[in-house]
């Protein structure tokens, strides 16, 4: 089945995806030197950052209270907002506290978009579309993200506050987009074998959506921790290559992981749940203990775009496998699922940087690739089931 036959709520929350991460692109390469420029340290820098990701994380397990209360498809718009007001008033910070306080502030409105959003997508569909609506949803995030850096880039030229100011502007864009086109009332399930609003509880016993939080837990390890924060050390330090190579061989994996998302997702639907999700941790998992032992930039490049297909699997089949359990219900279990991903997003470059500091780098890469490749073996060793019948990991 084609995207065009995915229902209409699938495309505007992907459209959505694509306007919010093309604005959160276009503030890497200036919201740490818009830091700097108050005259902290790294270490405030790193801070500001930080702040953002704390945020989202601590605000996650209130958001299925408020989507129960307001409705999944206001909380996207309100949390939408509040992103675009406190990111405006970040571009009009006159002081390092105010800067800090605004990127937190922040981090509570993405929160609640991204798991209202979620839950939006996955009530949309049934189960047999789950993977290939995961993939357009993720597709989205995956081209905003490539296009905003470089807009970033031109918009620092002009002035160093700019790309705040586009930032607010594409998230208002996404919220009014969101309000307007989104089903009303918000899409209930569409799978009504799954209990309404499901607790935490009831779900957590099921061993698929374990493996479903552990994978997006490893996912975010080692795609934020020793792909992100060591691999630009690497190019630079051992392979003796300018920084700009770093670019070019995250931008030449992030075009194989684009290409493959689709077909990663009809495989979802069809070939199965746990098959995918196997076979992409092993991707990431063996191509990232390779990584540190490329001997060239070709070969590295070689084994990000290997990770880059697994990540591709990563970020279509555990989707599915929360939307199979939930029945597409439930802000709190996918509040949960996501809290895990930026779990994994908060430890894993620390951890990868205080392994760098005491062993060799492939110590490094090769505990993140130890947990996926445990995940894998977790994920193999469950009971499972056609798509159509409660997603293919079975409990």
């Amino acid at each position: 089945m084609s995207t065009t036959n995915l229902p209409r709520d699938v495309l505007v929350l992907s459209a959505v995806a694509f306007l919010v991460a093309v604005g959160f692109g276009v503030m890497v390469p200036v919201l740490p030197v818009f830091a700097r420029s108050f005259g902290v340290t790294q270490f405030a820098v790193g801070a500001v950052i930080s702040a953002f990701a704390l945020m989202r994380f601590m605000t996650s397990p209130l958001c299925g209270a408020i989507n129960r209360l307001i409705g999944e498809r206001v909380a996207l718009g309100v949390g939408i907002g509040i992103v675009a007001l406190s990111t405006a008033g970040a571009g009009l910070a006159q002081s390092y506290p105010q800067l800090l306080v605004l990127r937190g502030v922040g981090g509570i409105g993405s929160a609640m978009f991204s798991v209202s959003a979620m839950v939006l997508l996955l009530a949309s569909v049934d189960s047999s579309q789950r993977g290939r609506a995961s993939a357009l949803y993720s597709g989205g995030f995956l081209l905003g993200g490539m296009a905003g850096p470089a807009i970033g880039g031109v918009l620092a030229a002009i002035s160093i506050r700019a790309p705040f100011f586009f930032y607010a502007f594409t998230l208002v864009l996404a919220g009014g987009v969101g309000l307007m086109m989104l089903s009303r009332p918000s899409v209930r399930p569409a799978d009504h074998g799954g209990a309404r609003d499901m607790s935490l509880r009831q779900v957590w016993r099921q061993a698929r959506y374990r493996v479903a939080c552990w994978a997006n837990f490893t996912s975010g390890w080692q795609a934020q921790g020793a792909r992100s924060t060591l691999v630009p050390l690497l190019v630079v330090e051992v392979l003796n290559q300018e920084p700009t190579w770093t670019g070019i061989s995250f931008a030449i994996a992030a075009v194989a992981q684009a290409l493959a998302l689709q077909p990663v997702g009809r495989l979802t639907d069809t070939w199965g749940r746990k098959p995918v999700l196997v076979a992409g941790l092993l991707a990431c998992g063996v191509s990232s203990a390779l990584i540190p032992f490329a001997p060239n930039i070709a070969l590295l490049t070689v084994a990000l775009c290997v990770f880059g297909l697994g990540s591709a699997a990563l970020s279509t089949s555990p989707t599915a496998i929360v939307g199979d359990v939930t029945g597409g219900t439930g802000g709190t279990p996918v509040a949960v699922f996501q809290m895990h991903s930026d779990l994994g997003s908060i430890i894993g470059p620390l951890a990868a940087g205080a392994l760098a500091d005491s062993y060799p780098l492939p110590v490094a890469f090769g505990v993140g690739a130890v947990l996926m490749l445990a995940v894998s073996l977790l994920t193999a060793g469950t009971r499972t089931r056609l798509p159509g019948d409660e997603g293919s990991v079975q409990s």
